[in-house]
């Protein structure tokens, strides 16, 4: 399988510091976060080729990159103006050749990549994409999930004031062909995945709950706290 790292972000809620750094290169413990994404995606060979789109000081994360250790099996694509996530989605369907893991950049994590690939793998007949779940400590920061006995999505709250649960969408998805479709149904180069594209999909849409650290960390307030919580890979400082 491929995969799309969504990271050409503006990062306004991190002022001043994504005023110089890509929100993607901001360091958690001394590592700049798309660093531990792609540690996360090939480190067991699990993931083939990911796809990175830039945007917001696109020549630094370009350069960081070029100077990684798996830079030659990153595919680097400019956007001149936001696509959003379905648009970007949508716009590198070549590269991708079936089955794609679409993840935001901004959210530091250590889930069970294998594990949630499995799940996908081995879905129910008629599911469209698998959702990576938390529990989270914000509820009304985040779309909230309400799910059956099966674990498919039966609704999906999109930051509410009263939300009903803490269960999240984590922002990572395995997608089929199908809603890379439902993108390209959309007559506009810019498109919302979690809000045109997805909520077309609910009842079909598996969710995989982690049970390993998850948090975004596109404010100051999540940047401190994942700084506290998170417990680096062994292997790095």
């Amino acid at each position: 399988m491929r995969a799309l790292l969504l990271a050409a972000g503006i990062g306004s809620r991190l002022r001043p510091i994504t005023e110089t750094i890509p929100k993607c290169l901001v360091p958690i413990h001394g590592r700049p976060l798309i660093d531990i994404w792609l540690d996360l995606l090939f480190g067991k060979d699990l993931i083939e080729r990911v796809v990175i789109n830039t945007h917001h000081l696109a020549s630094k994360v370009e350069t960081h990159v070029k100077a990684s250790p798996w830079r030659g099996r990153i595919d680097l694509t400019y956007e001149p103006q936001l696509l959003g996530t379905g648009g970007t989605l949508k716009a590198n369907r070549s590269l991708y050749g079936g089955d794609v893991l679409v993840a935001h950049a901004d959210n530091l994590t250590d889930f069970d990549l294998a594990g949630f690939l499995a799940a996908h793998q081995s879905r129910p007949a008629g599911i469209a994409l698998s959702m990576l779940a938390f529990r989270t400590d914000d509820p009304r920061s985040c779309g909230i999930l309400e799910l059956d006995e099966r674990n498919v999505v039966g609704a999906f709250h999109e930051k509410v004031r009263e939300p009903p649960g803490n269960l999240a969408n984590a922002a990572v998805y395995a997608v089929t062909p199908e809603v890379i479709d439902a993108t390209e149904a959309i007559p506009r180069a810019f498109v919302d995945l979690s809000t045109e594209v997805i909520p077309k999909f609910i009842g079909r849409i598996l969710a995989v709950e982690t049970s390993g650290f998850h948090r975004d960390i596109g404010n100051v307030e999540s940047l401190r706290l994942a700084h506290l919580q998170f417990v680096p890979p062994s292997g790095h400082p």
